[in-house]
């Protein structure tokens, strides 16, 4: 196994830590920032996330610039992005930090596509995130990181990013999970 895939091994490994840090009733105390307080426990899970989050792009970097692209990179690679951000919304949801209805948008995009790349791979297809796929996951990440620090550093000046950013990670959700429908409508044109 590349170490490529061993990052992207990382990053699916960080999630249960995540959910027991965000999950679990234990209380560390409150971070203060200015007048607005953040559970530490919110803000440890956070730092996780985003660590975890951006092994994302580490794998992807040195899997080109190694050319240590492999089938099994493709494969893992979106996988450990949807669970991770899955992971992170039901979390989110839990804590009534976010819209339920806007996880469900989000998840069921990850299962529609994830079902799509199963029914290429037994056409032989593996199918790599392309842009738009990239830049949704990224809107995600940055949405779901501003609704796990609670708005901050925005809160203090009252302006909804966390929020906005959520509309934009769920506009880019849906454009994409078109995309790829879109383009690999073959697989089931021709199906029985």
């Amino acid at each position: 196994m590349n170490l490529p895939n061993k990052i992207t091994i990382s990053r699916i490994c960080l999630i249960p830590l995540f959910l027991v840090i965000m999950l679990v009733p234990i209380s560390w105390g409150e971070w203060q920032a200015g007048s607005v307080s953040i559970p530490v426990t919110h803000l440890v899970g956070a730092v996780i996330f985003i660590i975890a989050s951006t092994t994302d792009w580490i794998d992807g970097h040195y899997a080109r610039k190694y050319n240590l692209v492999t089938n099994l990179g493709k494969f893992l690679d979106p996988l450990a992005d949807k669970l991770l951000v899955s992971a992170a919304l039901i979390a989110l949801v839990e804590l009534q930090l976010t819209p339920a209805w806007a996880a469900i948008v989000i998840i069921s995009r990850e299962f529609a596509v994830t079902g799509l790349r199963l029914v290429l791979a037994g056409e032989g297809e593996v199918v790599a995130a392309n842009m738009l796929g990239k830049i949704k996951t990224w809107a995600q990440i940055v949405a779901i990181s501003a609704l796990l620090l609670h708005n901050l550093p925005f809160e203090l000046v009252s302006f909804p990013f966390a929020t906005i950013a959520l509309w934009i990670a769920v506009i880019f959700t849906i454009v994409s999970g078109w995309d790829y429908f879109a383009k690999n409508k073959h697989a089931f044109v021709n199906s029985k």
